[in-house]
């Protein structure tokens, strides 16, 4: 299970530095040379994904909860805003439902 998490954890960090390098070109004026690294990331992104032993589909509906996880730590920690009650309760609904579609057929 940690092994599967800590694999979700780097897929989404991975995933989500691959945008918001682009997003810092696209909308903060920052440098193209950006796009080198995004695409490594994203890359990289893609590859963790198929490191996953489960089904793809299950492997992304599981993800997608983990990832909106993520971004909020990253909205938190890099963005340095200070995430609300109800994006905490909407993290822990979407953690929940991710723990169902990965482990509640077993």
């Amino acid at each position: 299970m940690w092994k599967t998490m800590t694999l979700f954890v780097l897929t989404a960090l991975a995933e989500i530095v691959g945008c918001w390098l682009p997003y810092l070109w696209l909308r903060q004026g920052k440098s193209a040379w950006l796009l080198l690294p995004a695409a490594g990331a994203l890359s990289l992104f893609a590859w963790l994904l198929t490191l996953h032993p489960a089904a793809s589909g299950r492997v992304y509906a599981a993800y997608g909860g983990v990832y909106i996880s993520v971004a909020l730590l990253w909205l938190r920690f890099a963005d340095q805003v200070r995430p609300l009650w109800s994006d905490w309760l909407g993290v822990a609904l979407c953690l929940c439902g991710a723990a169902v579609i990965a482990w509640g057929g077993r």
